[in-house]
């Protein structure tokens, strides 16, 4: 078991998306699940590696509850501390909940969570904007106050559930969607009072002109997204395979809009990042490419390996004080994005080698636990 001498609570954010469901069965044909993108990726150029083929736990189903423990397993082993599990809600429909809706109904596994509302547009491109939507968020107080009441009533009163001072961690994706944010997040605190409960609500800097102060909105806290597009390298150039483009269907044009940069270009830029000057707690990624999802539009960060990771997340977990004791978290992005190349479950190539990457830097020594920027 790995021992956490700064008492940090790692968490990592979790994609309920492998199983079938009608909707996406519907949109991208009987059966489909991130597997289907996953496993028909190839590689766009030399040395790209493409496809990422899951080891340890295989194409597995998430109805499964036995891959759910064997995951929550996998995780607690290797120092992660809870899954901050993506959810989808558009105006009282749910999304992918299944998996979800049986880890609070079964109690198992006995790992802690939190959530992250996805509150972005369903796309056909997959980047939530307004073309070619498939399910679109319509938001409204009404919503607010129904949403709110599902997560107090059901979700929030769980013991697994993350809390900062008996408050429950609740994050928002992308803030600028909301109409009116502040408005939200005060009708969700008024309504959770009824509840009996006080929230801790964060939003997550997933775009460049998110990156200021989360208190004028009425949030506790933001948490950092990586990849950090404002981070990247320099685009590259390289030997491209034209017969696998070919093959794809992807023109040279279509391969020339695909973003290709070092993975260390970006671990380097970040960890010069200065320090928020607000509550802003860090993210690292162990790789990005979101290439199988998107094809023409992709992010490629290349060349990332284990050690590179590690190197990021210990200067991370060195530089970041906690703001109180309870305050004391670090994101990672993610545990099983496997579509965007993004994901520290086995794979083949490298097998456990990023999870011992996490277990070897949440072991190293680093500042105590008593150094807390609000003590």
């Amino acid at each position: 078991m790995t021992r956490n001498k700064k008492k940090l609570r790692a968490l990592t954010f979790y994609l309920p998306q492998f199983h079938p469901i009608p909707e996406n069965d519907k949109w991208w044909g009987k059966g489909f699940t991130e597997w289907i993108n996953t496993a028909k990726a190839k590689p766009l150029f030399k040395g790209h590696y493409q496809p990422h083929l899951p080891a340890d736990l295989g194409f597995y189903d998430l109805r499964c509850p036995e891959v759910r423990e064997e995951q929550a397993k996998l995780a607690k082993d290797y120092g992660i501390y809870g899954f901050c599990y993506y959810h989808y809600w558009f105006n009282g429909r749910r999304i992918l909940e299944r998996p979800f809706n049986e880890v609070l109904s079964s109690g198992k596994p006995d790992f802690p969570f939190c959530l992250c509302w996805a509150n972005e547009n369903w796309t056909k491109k997959w980047d939530g904007l307004e073309n070619n939507i498939l399910l679109k968020q319509d938001y409204s107080e009404e919503d607010d106050i129904k949403h709110i009441n599902y997560l107090c009533e059901n979700v929030f009163n769980d013991k697994r559930y993350i809390k900062v001072n008996d408050k429950p961690l609740f994050l928002t994706y992308n803030i600028g969607k909301l109409p009116d944010a502040e408005k939200t997040f005060s009708t969700w605190r008024e309504e959770a009072k009824k509840y009996g409960l006080y929230l801790y609500l964060c939003r997550v800097e997933s775009f460049p002109q998110e990156h200021n102060d989360p208190y004028q909105f009425g949030l506790d806290a933001a948490v950092e997204f990586q990849p950090d597009w404002g981070c990247l390298g320099k685009q590259l150039r390289n030997n491209c395979s034209w017969k696998i483009l070919r093959k794809l269907g992807l023109s040279n044009q279509a391969y020339g809009k695909q973003i290709i940069s070092e993975y260390s270009d970006l671990v380097e830029n970040s960890m010069k990042k200065e320090t928020a000057p607000y509550k802003r707690y860090p993210c690292v990624t162990p790789m990005w490419d979101n290439s199988p999802r998107t094809s023409e539009n992709g992010v490629i960060l290349r060349n990332s390996t284990p050690d590179i990771f590690k190197k990021w997340l210990t200067h991370v977990l060195k530089k970041f004080r906690p703001f109180s004791k309870e305050e004391n978290f670090i994101f990672i992005n993610a545990w099983n994005e496997w579509a965007e190349g993004n994901h520290l479950e086995p794979d083949v190539k490298f097998g456990k080698a990023y999870l011992e990457a996490v277990r070897q830097a949440l072991s190293t020594d680093s500042p105590s636990s008593c150094d807390l920027a609000g003590d």
